[in-house]
């Protein structure tokens, strides 16, 4: 805990530093790949320092951090034996990968968006989509949808509200983010399923949130 908690100081500065924007670049690219610290609060502190800048900062954001997903991709799909599995590990991901490599082999974009889109550690589905080898531009677009969303929210928020909006964000960001993704994807599964067996895709999810290993996908 005293670990994350000196990196999540550490990043925090950052937001002061005559450099910022590359440093909210640099922490959106590692944080989606294997950095355990999110970059939206430091974001969030550009945002409020300067918000007629807030949509620039978001957009740097969304960029950096889908490059950052296509890092971790590549780290899944050339090494995952070796830098994967260990980075993984301490991450504390381990046993969250063959439910993750599920999801992502029954949902595809679905499960990746809902990633990009909401608290679910992103650096575990960038790692996993290179790992079963995911469809690359599948993987690109869902990746741009679900990290414009969030992190374009933010920038929206602060560009429109300004300051005031800073106790919303910290407040509720996070719910509401999470609430519209789910009712996306979830209307996404609904179509895509539609005169499905409504058994059987419970079976499957349930059969996910079961998986211990990679041989049971």
């Amino acid at each position: 805990m005293r670990l994350l908690r000196g990196l999540y100081e550490w990043t925090m500065e950052k937001a002061a530093h005559p450099k910022a924007e590359w440093w909210l670049a640099f922490f959106c690219f590692i944080e989606s790949s294997f950095f355990p610290i999110p970059p939206h609060p430091l974001l969030g502190l550009m945002c409020l320092a300067e918000p007629k800048k807030a949509i620039r900062f978001a957009l740097i954001a969304t960029v950096s951090s889908v490059l950052g997903a296509l890092f971790g991709y590549a780290i899944g799909f050339f090494l995952y034996e070796t830098v994967g599995t260990w980075m993984l590990g301490v991450l504390g991901l381990t046993e969250s990968f063959p439910v993750a490599a599920c999801y992502i082999n029954e949902q595809g974009a679905a499960a990746v968006f809902l990633a990009a889109g909401t608290p679910i550690p992103f650096k575990l589905m960038t790692i996993t989509a290179g790992f079963i080898g995911m469809n690359l531009l599948t993987f690109i677009l869902a990746s741009i949808a679900g990290r414009a969303l969030i992190f374009m929210v933010v920038g929206v928020l602060f560009r429109v509200f300004g300051a005031p909006i800073k106790a919303f964000i910290d407040n509720y960001l996070g719910w509401v983010t999470t609430a519209f993704v789910v009712l996306v994807v979830g209307g996404f599964l609904i179509i895509t399923q539609l005169g499905g067996n409504d058994d059987a895709a419970d079976a499957d999810e349930h059969r996910c949130n079961s998986v211990t290993s990679l041989e049971q996908i």
